[in-house]
C-alpha cells in the first residue's frame, strides 16, 4: 500500500456499506483519517471498528444528507475531531424503480434531496475548513446514468445528470482556493442497492444476467474497483485534472450496442 493519504482527513457520506464503505476502507489503508458520515448506526459502527481493527483512524458520525443540520454538525465534527478536512466524498445516493407518471411530489422530493441536495450541503459546509487548505478534493459519485437514460429510472436519471453538473460548477466556482472536483460514474456495481433493486424483480438472477450482456466485461464490477479511482481522484496523482467524470463501467458505455458471451453472476445472487 502506498499510504498516499497519510495526514489526510476524508468525510465520506454513504459510508456504511457499498461504494461509501468500500472508499473508506481503502483510505484509511492509504492512511487517511476517515469520517464516516450514514444513516446507518450499526453498519457504520461496524465499519469504524473495522478500520480500528485494522491500525486506522475512523469516526462514525450519524447523518441525514437532506438536512443542512445533520450536514453541517456530521463535518464539523469529524474536522474538530481530526484537525481539519482534505477531502469530501459525496457517495449517499438512491433509487426509485417507477415510471414517471408513478411518482408523488413526496418521492421525487426525497431521491433528490439525498442524490443531489446533500452535496449542496456537504461543499457549503466544509468549504471553510476545506479552503485552508493549499489543495482539497471533493469527488461526487454519479453514475452512467449521467450519461444516458434508462428505463424505469427517470428521477435516478434526472439526479444523477444533475451531480455531473454540479461537479464541473464546483471545479470552477473553486479552483482558486486549490479545490479540484471530479465525477465518478460507476456502471453496474454489487451494492446493496442494487441488490434491492434486483429483489424487486421476480428473478433478480436472470434480471441481472439481462443486464450484464450488455456490459463487455460481463460483470457486476465491486465497489472496491470504484473506490480506486475515487483514491486517484482524491490525491495529487491525479493534478491537473478538475471539472470532469470518470466512467467506471466494464465498457458499458462504449458501445451502441453489445451482447457479451459470458456473464459472470455473483456466487451468493439467488
Amino acid at each position: 500500500m502506498s499510504r498516499r493519504l497519510v495526514g489526510q482527513t476524508a468525510w465520506i457520506s454513504g459510508a456504511a456499506s457499498g461504494i461509501g464503505e468500500a472508499t473508506a476502507r481503502l483510505f484509511a489503508a492509504e492512511g487517511a483519517r476517515v469520517g464516516l458520515a450514514d444513516l446507518q448506526a450499526d453498519r457504520g459502527g461496524d465499519v469504524e471498528r473495522a478500520i480500528r481493527s485494522a491500525g486506522g483512524e475512523a469516526l462514525f458520525v450519524p447523518c441525514d444528507v437532506t438536512r443542512e443540520d445533520s450536514v453541517r454538525s456530521a463535518i464539523d465534527d469529524v474536522a474538530g475531531r481530526f484537525g481539519g478536512l482534505q477531502i469530501v466524498v459525496n457517495c449517499a445516493g438512491i433509487v426509485h424503480g417507477k415510471l414517471l407518471h408513478e411518482y408523488d411530489a413526496a418521492d421525487w422530493d426525497r431521491l433528490m434531496a439525498v442524490n443531489v441536495r446533500g452535496i449542496f450541503f456537504a461543499i457549503k459546509h466544509a468549504l471553510a475548513h476545506l479552503r485552508l487548505n493549499e489543495r482539497s478534493y471533493v469527488v461526487n459519485i454519479g453514475s452512467i446514468s449521467s450519461f444516458v437514460g434508462q428505463a424505469g429510472t427517470p428521477a435516478y436519471t434526472a439526479s444523477k445528470f444533475a451531480v455531473l453538473g454540479l461537479s464541473r460548477s464546483i471545479a470552477l466556482d473553486y479552483a482558486d482556493i486549490g479545490l479540484r472536483c471530479n465525477c465518478v460514474c460507476p456502471g453496474i456495481t454489487d451494492t446493496p442497492m442494487l441488490r434491492h433493486h434486483l429483489h424487486a424483480t421476480p428473478d433478480p438472477a436472470a434480471t441481472l444476467s439481462r443486464r450484464l450482456h450488455r456490459v463487455p466485461t460481463g460483470r457486476a464490477l465491486p465497489p472496491d474497483d470504484i473506490a480506486r479511482s475515487v483514491l486517484y481522484l482524491s490525491c495529487e496523482d491525479s493534478a491537473g485534472v478538475t471539472g470532469t467524470s470518470l466512467t467506471v463501467d466494464g465498457g458499458y458505455l462504449a458501445a451502441a450496442e453489445w451482447e457479451t458471451s459470458r456473464v459472470t453472476l455473483p456466487s451468493d445472487l439467488p
